[in-house]
């Protein structure tokens, strides 16, 4: 199997645009959706005094407003730098706005924070973005309900459900009495853009809508939009661009900047709505688009009053004034030009059923594709669509070769959207924190003074202009740093160069502080994240090693120097008394103690924090993993190996070992107390007061398992490849027995067994900690691990604190207060990014103890699982989160509750999945961000390991039970089982851990140029995989190998 997958590198075309994007002969990675979901209401665009953003740049100001930082729009694309510009809007004759960027409520509009309000699906993409397709549903029987949205959000308490736009009947669907839908009064907006197969430059558009109703007829307005983001303004030296319409064709656009040259823009006419696809009709017209022009400039008097002088005389808003509210007078620019342009297609009636379809291509080069026709350029609509045939077939091919072995549909409808997601968040991010905070010397007045409350005063230093992974580009249209990590697992999948690049970013001189600290978001740079850096980047350098064959090694290196400030920043900041106990704030889980503990605690003292401390386990042993590859070429960071080496040990010893007892006097009395809790066998956050006064806050949490990730195993040959490093293990052990004996367990203190295993838990602290964790009453729930145990639904734990009382219990939807603006909970949901470490953790503690070690799973059910095998039932809970449930009507567990039926059944819904922020800890349902496409993109990584798990299980079981035909077992999978150095095998595949000797970058031999043959060449290969028997055991590559050939660091 392993040598059929390196077959597949660089098979495909869109590998082979990737590889001419890397080697700078085209650039394929210009154009993109790079526009935001929301530029309104963001950090950026706050020049109040307050920094109050919600208030200071509202929804009602964005069509009216200018964007100091950058552009936002429905499905927008846009080059790297946001300068060209163009976007979707729509009309359906009855709404009081035009509809060009997506609505949704502010923190203070919302009963759980912010959150859009539209109904929208990212379905497919490729990382050069030659092919992207999106959705979005538009209701046309009722006008879109803006003010029924904030008002009955703003109704509604902490303890209520968000109301949803789907919540309001007869607008995606009218229902009967008995609640039967009998129509679905919308229209579904397919929007798609595919590249030229040769010219990373030529665009071409198509929007196909459909009339989703059974009963009405509906109106559309179809308005393709371009613009330029406004420089001009705030660099009055800069050189303007400019739209022109052709001076003698009516629906083709020059676009004329300093950079780009002249290009053209053609708006093709559109069939009408019932004309057969398959013939025409003369005596139908066609539908033939008429072109506006306005500038790219505020309508300030609209906003601000009459005593405003516009500063220019068309403004942006003026597409919206001159079709919506038929203010036709001055609107405009009748002379056709401008820096802001639409084609309007206006179908008057598009019929039950029916559809429309709307074609448009941006180009460099139309000499060979544009012919005239009379005042009109057209272009061959047939060779048109072809391009999208073939982008779309290149992408399924593409697709394929990531994950050949799932066959399961809807596993690659889930992994498809996930990965198109993932892409789509992509967003052009640009700040320049000197011209933020002081303001622009073109614009008058100035900012006041420490202008929002001086907000992020101290990282003057950040100057910020690229393409970025956001975690939503709605509700977080910002990056977040311990986000970006994990967006980059899944990124490096598909696409290790941006993966890697998005990494190497954060720790540059112009986003890194000069003390080393990673910027958090832009709400506040100054919070803590989590430090997963450094695991992203070794995790990235292994994924590309395995699933392309290539090593970065110049990257792996250039980061570590880099973090290398960071964790210095740690260890000097966040350990006020140099003891290897940390402190860090909220460290991304929000809510998730019974103080807010980004702040002063309430009680005085100090509250040193058990994920805080493990984090930095963690942080050290994956520096520690950096340092040793490293050192497989250069032998001077075997030094650097052994100070992470010591760092760990000591952070482990301090944090787990501190703890004794003195019962000379007949009583026990606790003499120190560390963070791990020895009656209740858990870890948890204490204050403490100096000296001997701590106090521990016993509240089982995430707190308590992220120890857990502090994991690592050393193969024994590695130790000794490293002389330097291995000196120095063997001087802790010959002059800190104690400290070395308690912290690190090997099959032989010699290293001549197989393995050491540094751990920050024992052995038997895992199994105390996983009889909780796997235990349906506390942690485990049917779609993963709960952020908080439900233990504490009946025994909350509360403190009071000089009259004031603070309260800890189990939530497993939405939170009930408003810490860290109430859009998130961590005390019950189910996260995504947590649960992938811990999976990953218990993979990490498999290959040491292997499956002698087993416990019951879940506890209670007389089922007994290694830890491997734990891993897998977990990831499996979590993808069942998309999966249709066939025992419950197969419907999704992240539509839980009374639309359910509706969005997983009907036949234009049921395909369609929205990566949600977090889970409901009880059933599943989506909560927080809708569009939370960055860390939850994570379940592609799982998709490709279940696959990988079942077709071993295919190869090398000889059990008579079935395999689902599915690829999801039920939760009684855990019964299949598979021999032990098999799943040795599978799990250090998942781990990207075994290594290869001979790394280069293999090209299959058929490989070619042209869409056709890379076509004959996916075939090819899919007829060799469905060759491999399933019976085969002899293929040296299914063989189960020797633990020997893992001898890497993992």
């Amino acid at each position: 199997m392993d040598n059929f997958k390196k077959q597949l590198i660089d098979s495909t075309a869109e590998e082979k645009r990737l590889q001419e994007n890397k080697k700078h002969e085209k650039y394929w990675y210009r154009w993109g959706p790079y526009l935001s979901e929301r530029a309104w209401a963001t950090v950026r665009e706050d020049y109040s005094q307050s920094g109050d953003a919600w208030n200071h740049f509202p929804f009602e100001h964005a069509n009216a407003r200018l964007f100091r930082w950058g552009e936002d729009g429905l499905f927008g694309v846009s080059d790297n730098r946001q300068l060209v510009c163009m976007n979707l809007a729509l009309w359906n004759g009855k709404d009081e706005r035009l509809k060009e960027r997506l609505f949704g409520l502010t923190g203070h509009q919302g009963n759980h924070g912010e959150d859009v309000k539209e109904l929208y699906y990212y379905l497919d993409n490729t990382p050069t973005h030659s092919y992207m397709k999106a959705l979005y549903k538009y209701p046309f029987a009722k006008p879109f309900p803006y003010e029924e949205l904030v008002s009955e959000n703003s109704r509604r308490g902490y303890n209520d459900k968000e109301f949803e736009i789907y919540d309001i009947d007869g607008l995606f669907a009218k229902t009967n009495g008995s609640g039967e839908v009998i129509d679905t009064p919308y229209f579904d907006v397919f929007f798609e853009m595919a590249k030229d197969e040769k010219n990373p430059d030529e665009l071409n558009f198509r929007i196909t809508v459909y009339n989703r109703s059974k009963l009405e007829t509906g109106e559309l307005y179809v308005m393709p939009q371009i613009f330029f983001r406004n420089i001009w303004d705030f660099n009055p030296t800069c050189h303007k661009p400019h739209l022109e319409r052709a001076t003698d064709l009516e629906n083709l656009i020059n676009v004329t900047t300093e950079k780009f040259g002249t290009n053209q823009i053609i708006f093709q006419p559109s069939p009408d709505p019932t004309t057969s696809a398959l013939t025409s009709d003369s005596k139908k017209d066609d539908i033939d688009p008429y072109l506006l022009f306005t500038e790219n400039e505020p309508n300030l008097k609209k906003l601000f009053g009459n005593d405003q002088k516009n500063p220019a005389p068309y403004c942006k808003d003026a597409f919206e004034e001159f079709i919506v509210h038929k203010n036709m007078e001055n609107t405009v620019n009748d002379k056709n030009k401008g820096t802001k342009a639409c084609a309007v297609y206006h179908f008057k009636e598009i019929p039950p059923g029916q559809y429309v379809t709307v074609r448009y291509k941006f180009t460099n080069d139309s000499r060979n594709t544009i012919a005239r026709s009379g005042n009109l350029s057209v272009f061959d609509e047939d060779q048109f669509d072809t391009v999208f045939d073939n982008r779309k077939e290149e992408a399924d091919n593409f697709y394929w070769r990531i994950n050949p072995t799932t066959s399961d549909g809807e596993l690659q409808n889930i992994q498809r959207q996930a990965f198109a997601s993932l892409l789509w968040s992509k967003q052009f991010y640009n700040l320049t924190f000197d011209e933020w905070y002081k303001g622009d010397p073109a614009i008058l007045p100035t900012p006041p003074p420490d202008r929002a409350n001086g907000r992020n005063k101290n990282w003057k230093h950040l100057y910020i202009e690229d393409i970025l992974s956001m975690p939503d580009k709605w509700e977080y249209p910002f990056f977040a740093s311990w986000d970006t990590a994990f967006h980059c697992i899944p990124l490096a999948m598909i696409d290790p160069e941006f993966a890697k690049k998005q990494l190497d970013l954060l720790t540059r001189e112009w986003y890194m502080h000069p003390n080393g600290q990673i910027p958090a978001y832009e709400w506040n740079f100054n919070d803590v994240n989590p430090p997963v850096h450094a695991w992203s980047v070794y995790r990235v350098f292994k994924i590309e090693q395995t699933m392309y064959n290539r090593e970065d090694r110049k990257f792996l290196e250039r980061v570590f120097q880099k973090l290398l400030l960071n964790f210095t920043w740690w260890v000097n900041r966040k350990d006020e008394q140099g003891k290897n106990i940390f402190e860090g704030g909220f460290l991304g889980l929000d809510n998730i103690g019974i103080f807010n503990r980004s702040e002063p605690l309430p009680t005085g003292g100090t509250l040193e924090q058990a994920d805080s401390t493990g984090w930095m386990a963690f942080f050290s042993l994956q520096m520690l993993n950096i340092a040793l590859e490293l050192a497989k070429t250069n032998s001077s960071y075997e030094d650097i190996a052994s100070k992470f080496f010591e760092h760990f040990i000591l952070i482990s010893d301090t944090m787990s070992f501190e703890y004794s007892v003195d019962s000379a006097h007949g009583f026990t009395k606790v003499i120190k107390q560390n963070l791990w809790n020895e009656q209740d066998k858990f870890y948890y956050d204490a204050i403490s007061w100096g000296g001997p006064y701590k106090q521990q806050l016993p509240v089982r949490s995430l707190v308590g398992l992220i120890p857990l990730y502090a994991s690592m195993t050393l193969d024994s040959s590695l130790v000794k490849r490293f002389p330097n490093f291995k000196k120095r293990v063997d001087w802790f052990i010959n002059n800190k027995p104690e400290i070395f004996g308690r912290n690190v367990a090997a099959l032989s203190t010699e290293y001549v067994g197989d393995r050491v295993l540094l751990s920050l838990v024992t052995k038997e602290r895992l199994s105390s900690i996983l009889s909780r964790m796997l235990n349906e009453n506390e942690f485990l729930s049917p779609h993963g691990i709960r952020s908080l145990s439900k233990y504490h639904a009946q025994h909350p734990f509360e403190m009071n604190v000089n009259g004031q009382n603070f309260c800890v219990k189990y939530l497993p939807g939405e939170s009930d207060s408003g810490m860290f603006g109430g859009n998130s909970n961590w005390r019950g949901p189910i996260w995504f990014s947590t649960s992938f470490l811990i999976i990953e953790a218990l993979q990490r503690f498999y290959l040491y103890y292997g499956s002698e070690f087993q416990v019951e799973c879940p506890v209670g059910s007389g089922n007994f699982l290694n830890l491997a095998e734990v891993g897998e039932e977990l990831a499996k809970r979590m993808i069942s989160l998309f999966v249709p449930d066939k025992s419950n009507n197969d419907e999704r567990a992240i539509y839980f509750g009374e639309h359910a039926k509706f969005l997983s059944t009907d036949s234009h819904f049921k395909d369609y999945i929205t990566f949600y922020e977090y889970f409901d800890g009880d059933t599943g349902r989506g909560l927080g961000a809708s569009h939370q496409c960055g860390w939850t993109a994570l379940v592609a990584k799982w998709i490709n390991d279940v696959a990988e798990c079942k077709k071993t299980k295919a190869l090398t079981s000889t059990s008579n039970e079935k395999i689902e035909a599915d690829g999801i077992p039920k939760l009684k999978s855990q019964s299949l089982r598979k021999s032990s150095k098999s799943l040795v095998n599978v799990t250090a595949t998942r781990l990207e851990v075994r290594e290869d000797k001979n790394i280069e970058v293999t090209t299959y031999v058929g490989a070619s140029e042209s869409h056709i043959s890379e076509t004959e060449v996916i075939k090819k290969l899919k007829d060799k995989l469905k060759a491999l028997s399933v019976v085969e055991t002899k293929d040296e590559d299914l063989t189960c190998k020797h633990d020997s050939e893992l001898s890497c660091h993992i």
